[in-house]
């Protein structure tokens, strides 16, 4: 059997919902799951220090392989002798392959067997990414998750579209695999693709499965799609993944998903939701969200969240917070962020927590409660 650079470990299923407690072993250290990774698109959590990242136990991020390319360089990276040194981050990585920015950024694209023609959306240069290059530029950064090339539809789809695209997708696995270089310290995962389409889910994570990826993804879901449909999918999707290996959903980061998804099966989230969110003013607590940037937090000297005891909460007031972000003050922005990324890691950490006591329906149930969910009209994310 083949070694991989990252393993599963499951510790417990809940008896209650099914959802499973595990622990993922990575070269720079290992991880509990179910888990919300913070995004560093470009080597950096927006405007947070990698050791406030660190502090709230947040083990593992995620950084983008098609900005890192295009700036500063892979190769540039690479001299500095990775990413992990780039960027002074000692926990885990996982890059996306580009995939995905290709087919969202790129307004004029052109999609062969051979990869994707387009252009930087930075200078208007063309580019090409290929299985092969989004290998070798993930070999140069040196993560320890690595995400095979794949093209990401969009929202409807058709059939005939879907089933070719997936089709697709696995062949460019498979030149993934030939093309990786470092499968000894670098593992790299596979994404299943096929949209809403239960048969095409099904052909390609048995596809990949046969691949035998050290871990699993699925792809090509919130972009778009109402989450009823997000959720269908995954409800017949999950199982199809093989049970001692990482799930990974990918792009998901509202806490009513990440809750859901956790119940469906999946071991690891990823979104910029979070750090998106804040640089708005908008806020994720306990009950519900909260737009600090309205003029009637304005005489507000209550913490963001009275629940929460991360550094914003603690030392700041919803009153200097929203002057902060009407004033354009980068030190707003960095508070909001804090706050919404340690509100994910609690998230989780209670979500672990449920799972250990066999209760993450009953968990769920208290925290949409709490969090508004069940209002009619609610205005969550």
């Amino acid at each position: 059997m083949t070694k991989h650079a990252v393993t599963y470990e499951h510790i417990k299923t809940c008896k209650q919902s099914g959802a499973r407690l595990g622990i993922v072993h990575t070269p720079h250290g290992s991880f509990e799951t179910p888990v919300f990774m913070p995004v560093g698109t470009q080597a950096t959590v927006k405007t947070m220090a990698p050791e406030q990242i660190k502090n709230m136990n947040a083990n593992i991020i995620l950084s983008n392989t098609y900005h890192l390319w295009v700036r500063p360089g892979h190769d540039v990276i690479k001299e500095a002798g990775g990413l992990h040194k780039f960027m002074n981050w000692d926990g885990a990585i996982l890059t996306d392959s580009g995939g995905f920015q290709v087919f969202s950024l790129a307004d004029l694209r052109n999609i062969t067997e051979e990869g994707v023609n387009f252009r930087n959306h930075l200078n208007g240069d063309k580019l090409f990414l290929s299985p092969e290059k989004a290998m070798e530029i993930q070999n140069a950064l040196g993560s320890d998750i690595m995400m095979a090339f794949d093209e990401c539809p969009p929202f409807p789809a058709s059939h005939e579209y879907m089933k070719a695209s997936v089709e697709r997708t696995s062949r460019w696995a498979e030149r993934c695999l030939e093309a990786h270089e470092r499968p000894q310290d670098q593992a790299l995962f596979g994404i299943i693709q096929g949209g809403e389409y239960e048969d095409l889910r099904r052909q390609s994570a048995r596809d990949l499965a046969s691949l035998d990826f050290p871990g699993y993804a699925v792809g090509g879901l919130s972009v778009g799609e109402p989450k009823d449909v997000m959720y269908r999918a995954l409800d017949f999707t999950t199982p199809l993944m093989p049970e001692d290996k990482p799930r990974y959903l990918m792009g998901v980061g509202s806490p009513d998903a990440l809750i859901e998804g956790a119940i469906r099966g999946i071991d690891m989230f990823d979104c910029v939701l979070p750090t998106r969110i804040a640089r708005n003013g908008t806020l994720m607590t306990s009950s519900g969200r909260l737009v600090v940037r309205n003029a009637k937090y304005a005489r507000d000297f209550r913490p963001l969240d009275e629940k929460c005891d991360c550094y914003a909460c603690k030392n700041y007031s919803r009153a200097y917070i929203h002057h902060l972000i009407r004033a354009q003050e980068t030190f707003g922005l960095h508070l909001c962020s804090t706050h919404n990324l340690h509100f994910l890691v609690k998230l989780m950490e209670g979500v672990r927590q449920a799972i250990r006591e066999d209760r993450l329906l009953d968990f769920k149930d208290e925290f949409f409660e709490e969090y508004g969910y069940n209002l009619p009209n609610a205005k969550n994310f």
